[in-house]
């Protein structure tokens, strides 16, 4: 491996899915403000909007989740469209 190339930031970080709640720890260089308390000691926390434990396709439900409103404020322009 090349020296120099790779970062040497790396740290114990909590990852948290704000669908469903899941937190998960992992090794990450992600820069972040947000502190978490998690089996006992604290770590930085990534925010996820989704991720494997609440995405359709590992889940094998076909519910989308979204939480800003993309697919309701699409719907809801085209909806009128459809029905012609």
């Amino acid at each position: 491996m090349k020296k120099g190339i790779h970062p040497e930031n790396y740290r114990p970080v909590v990852f948290k899915d704000m669908s469903n709640g899941d937190m998960f720890l992992s090794r990450s260089t992600c820069a972040t403000k947000d502190t978490i308390e998690f089996e006992g000691e604290t770590y930085p926390l990534v925010k996820l909007e989704i991720s494997s434990s609440s995405h359709p396709f590992y889940t094998g439900k076909s519910k989308l989740v979204d939480t800003e409103g993309r697919v309701d404020k699409f719907m809801s322009r085209y909806a009128n469209n459809k029905k012609k």
